[in-house]
């Protein structure tokens, strides 16, 4: 898990620094809240924040605020270390959208337990949104969250003034395995074959299967998603999209589907 140390005290800094990588995180450190504030709005930011309360340009809570008020995805759990301890103190903390509190000096046990506390609820967070964002068949993107995903690309795609694909997959005579082999069958099929698109998908491409037999690939705003026009580093243009388009055909022809009976 990434953590971001937000404390303008190098010292202090330092030693959360050496605990943290002893423990197995990846961190990253800001010297000040503006800074910290910078690195969050960044693409794969730290899901788990210790910031000092007292910093220049920014404070812990100021940076608590913008971050509970800025429109992302995952929960960011957010730590305050402080020399503060009365109650009053605690109450604005909270007030300001901060999780847990560190009293200074802290005490290296205690931090590592509190941060696997927020590693904890974070971990349960992203399997809740799994769970909401996904086809319980195919383990592909819901229609919800994949049109969520497509106005964000094409907003990006706008913003940035670059192109986008989307290719629609549809899986020949589809009813026909349905209505041959039953529905069963035709699920395994789908699996199969949503198996075999995201084999083929970056990280950054996503996928839907829009009605039974019909899948949905977002190449976001970089290149065609498919494995094959990577290799070539095919931009997305009508060309290299009818070209991705082609060889996923070529791929799924190739694809076998088997299905085997137990008779008790």
């Amino acid at each position: 898990m990434k953590i971001l140390i937000a404390e303008d005290d190098p010292i202090s800094r330092r030693i959360l620094e050496a605990n943290l990588l002893e423990w197995g995180y990846e961190v990253m450190v800001a010297s000040d809240g503006g800074e910290a504030w910078e690195i969050i709005q960044q693409p794969e930011s730290p899901s788990l924040i210790i910031s000092d309360w007292m910093m220049p340009r920014m404070d812990g809570l100021a940076l608590c605020r913008k971050i509970r008020n800025m429109e992302k995805s995952e929960y960011i759990y957010f730590i305050i270390l402080t020399a503060k301890g009365e109650k009053k103190d605690i109450i604005e903390g909270l007030e300001a959208g901060a999780d847990d509190f560190l009293t200074k000096p802290f005490n290296r046990e205690e931090l590592k337990y509190r941060i696997r506390i927020g590693e904890r609820i974070i971990n349960l967070e992203r399997r809740i949104l799994e769970l909401a964002n996904t086809d319980s068949l195919t383990c592909l993107l819901n229609r919800r969250a994949f049109m969520e995903r497509m106005e964000q690309e094409m907003s990006r795609a706008q913003r940035e003034k670059k192109p986008i694909s989307l290719i629609l997959v549809d899986i020949d005579h589809f009813k026909n395995v349905n209505d041959t082999y039953g529905h069963q069958v035709g699920d395994l099929a789908l699996q199969r074959f949503s198996g075999e698109l995201t084999a083929s998908a970056r990280p950054y491409d996503f996928l839907k299967i829009w009605r039974r037999g019909v899948c949905g690939l977002f190449a976001g705003s970089r290149r065609v998603a498919s494995r094959f026009s990577c290799r070539k580093n095919a931009q997305t243009d009508r060309k290299y999209g009818n070209h991705a388009a082609g060889q996923l055909r070529i791929d799924s022809d190739h694809c076998q589907l088997w299905y085997g009976f137990h008779l008790c």
